[in-house]
């Protein structure tokens, strides 16, 4: 998913620095993006200070940054390294991918954000969303600061039926709809109306947004009471 970011990357990359601490990983970042761009270098390195030292004798244009490396870890590092490479573009690939962890990392300094193990095709749309000129982050990212300190999400929670309400607490315990139909004794239909219901009024797309929605707002403290 593509955003508009506040600074366009002003020409196509042609060197790169991969900073993770696994070699099979940056081998393979590696061979992703050279297979998606006319890199014409390409560098790695396993720490930070080894990465902030390949920027200060050659600085590249663009940087895929894990966010857990051995001689740091968390935001700290992608902080420095942006502190370090003003003009490059900056792609954090991490395992830790919560909304909350997205958010900070754009807020950071990060043109984008892609989860460690990802396929290349989300590389490739996030690399060319990035070049563009806007921000990339994964399909199911909900920005966690959307309303005015969530009080959006809260109105928009709160205005679920009571039923709708046991729906969605179940599909955020991951039930299908045929095991919550058995389990609130109704009819799968009923269940898909609902399921229907429930993504309008939340305003997403898909269950898996319904879900980040309810646990970054704390569902359970906002279920309704009445009908």
């Amino acid at each position: 998913m593509t955003r508009t970011a506040e600074a366009q990357i002003s020409t196509v990359p042609t060197s790169a620095l991969v900073v993770d601490d696994h070699p099979l990983f940056c081998d393979a970042l590696t061979l992703t993006l050279n297979s998606i761009a006319d890199f014409e270098r390409i560098e790695t390195a396993g720490t930070l200070e080894a990465a902030l030292a390949v920027l200060q004798s050659d600085p590249v244009d663009f940087v895929v940054l894990d966010l857990n490396l051995p001689d740091v870890n968390g935001l700290d590092g992608l902080v420095r390294l942006r502190r370090a490479a003003p003009r490059a573009a900056i792609l954090v690939a991490s395992s830790m991918a919560d909304n909350r962890m997205i958010c900070q990392a754009l807020k950071a300094g990060a043109n984008g954000f892609v989860p460690k193990h990802s396929q290349r095709g989300v590389f490739r749309r996030a690399f060319e969303a990035v070049v563009a000129g806007q921000s990339f982050v994964p399909e199911s990212y909900i920005d966690p600061e959307g309303g005015a300190d969530g009080s959006d999400t809260l109105a928009r929670l709160a205005t679920l039926t009571n039923q709708q309400a046991r729906i969605l607490a179940l599909i955020c315990e991951g039930k299908l709809n045929k095991q919550i139909a058995y389990e609130l004794s109704i009819a799968e239909t009923t269940v898909k109306a609902h399921v229907t219901a429930i993504m309008r009024k939340l305003g997403v797309q898909s269950r898996t947004q319904a879900v980040l929605i309810a646990n970054d707002a704390s569902f359970a403290r906002v279920l309704p009471t009445e009908e």
